[in-house]
């Protein structure tokens, strides 16, 4: 019997290989990377939530919660995000019908402004676009323009986070105190606290938002609205705050539950209280607020180069001025549909995932495919930013987007020096 003749052999297909695989980096401007420290001080079982070790914790943490924001007044805890916290300052400070100035360069205060509009406020914006910061002159002559003394607040936003547009808080409470007005200086901080510089005292800012989910480090859930004696005053005079926002209870509790109007967000608070720990009583927040100017610069430094030559016009920062930027985000202009394209590919072959246009275009208008936003805000160090920057230099090659040369030099060079 003649022996079987070989089988055709088919050629095996190469495996599907995914470079993705791994840790995912989510680089977008909040929630930021949570840090395993802070998730491991969240494992753990529930509490008693009307004495002993939690009660005691936040009673100490408190003056964390001031010192990160260079406070001496008094500060409120919200089970609550940033919108919440938004309508809490405003709930404790102006009446329906009262009229307030919104001083806006990006999407966040303008809605921001919504919300008061919603609330029965009168409101008048000064929209100063989305790529500048705002003219304090206008803004002095706009208050004095108001001699009845009718405008109860100033709203503004240090850090707006679809823009990345970093505004001069100490400028503006200088623009304020030129037109001799008396309204309160209202801040929202929560992209950037504990990313770029804020100091309430010193700045004379009245009232300041934020949330826990950006520069501090812990899953969303918790936002924080901090006051000093002149908001206290514009509250005492309202005569009905709705019983939830009312901060008067949450600074001085007669039992723990007052802090938050119910249940405490007991395991945010474990988290929050490991994360205060990093940056006050370990790294210190001198440190970081340096590292995030670092890393920052990183980024800047790699847009730069690609948005030279051969890339002259189809990648380009959001904020021409260096001295404009938010140290926390970094919002990137494309020709569409190049960014969405881009933001696709770094996640589905990098494990890296990159933040959304906001507020620059319609969702559904094509423009809105032109802008992405880098996130380097929190528990992010120089290996986090360089790979990034090195996942996206490899998506523009991949996906043939014109750009310049030595991104990834340019940025690494930063970090040497630094």
């Amino acid at each position: 019997m003649s022996p079987p003749k070989n089988p055709v052999k088919t050629p095996a297909k190469s495996p599907s290989v995914s470079l993705a695989n791994g840790r995912p980096y989510l680089a977008i401007p909040g929630p930021s990377v949570i840090p395993d420290r802070v998730l491991k001080a969240m494992h753990r079982p529930a509490p008693n939530i009307y004495t002993g070790e939690l009660v005691e914790m936040v009673h100490g943490m408190v003056p964390d919660l001031k010192a990160v924001a260079r406070c001496s007044g008094d500060v409120a805890l919200y089970v609550a995000n940033g919108h919440g916290v938004w309508e809490a300052a405003l709930a404790n400070t102006c009446a329906r019908g009262d009229r307030v100035l919104v001083v806006a360069t990006g999407m966040f205060a303008r809605n921001w402004a919504n919300m008061a509009t919603g609330l029965g406020l009168a409101v008048e914006i000064l929209d100063f676009g989305d790529r500048g910061t705002f003219d304090p002159g206008l803004v002095e002559a706009t208050l004095r323009s108001d001699t009845q003394g009718t405008i109860k607040a100033v709203m503004a936003v240090q850090v707006d986070t679809a823009t990345s547009v970093r505004n001069d808080i100490a400028a503006l409470r200088a623009a304020m105190d030129a037109s001799g007005h008396g309204a309160l200086l209202m801040v929202d901080c929560i992209a950037c606290l504990a990313c770029d510089d804020f100091r309430m005292d010193e700045w004379g800012v009245d009232v300041m938002m934020t949330g826990c989910q950006k520069g501090l480090m812990t899953p969303p859930g918790m936002g924080f609205v901090y006051f000093n004696e002149k908001a206290s005053e514009a509250r005492a005079r309202l005569e009905l705050v709705s019983p939830y926002w009312d901060w008067t209870t949450r600074v001085s509790p007669e039992a723990f539950y007052q802090y938050f109007y119910g249940t405490a967000p007991t395991h945010h608070l474990y988290g929050l209280r490991e994360a205060l720990t990093m940056i006050l009583h370990e790294e210190g927040l001198e440190p970081v607020l340096a590292r995030h100017a670092a890393l920052a610069r990183a980024v800047w430094a790699a847009l730069e180069a690609w948005g030279q030559g051969p890339g002259a016009g189809h990648v380009e920062m959001n904020v021409a001025d260096p001295a404009l930027r938010s140290h926390a985000v970094t919002c990137v202009r494309m020709q569409a549909p190049h960014a969405t394209a881009l933001r696709d590919w770094v996640t589905a072959h990098a494990g890296l995932t990159l933040g959304i246009g906001l507020g620059m275009a319609p969702p559904g208008d094509p423009a809105w495919h032109g802008f992405f936003r880098i996130g380097h805000m929190g528990h992010v160090n120089a290996h986090m930013v360089l790979g990034a920057l090195g996942a996206v230099d490899a998506g523009l090659k991949a996906l043939g987007i014109p750009h310049g040369p030595g991104a990834l030099e340019a940025a690494a060079g930063v970090v040497a020096e630094a």
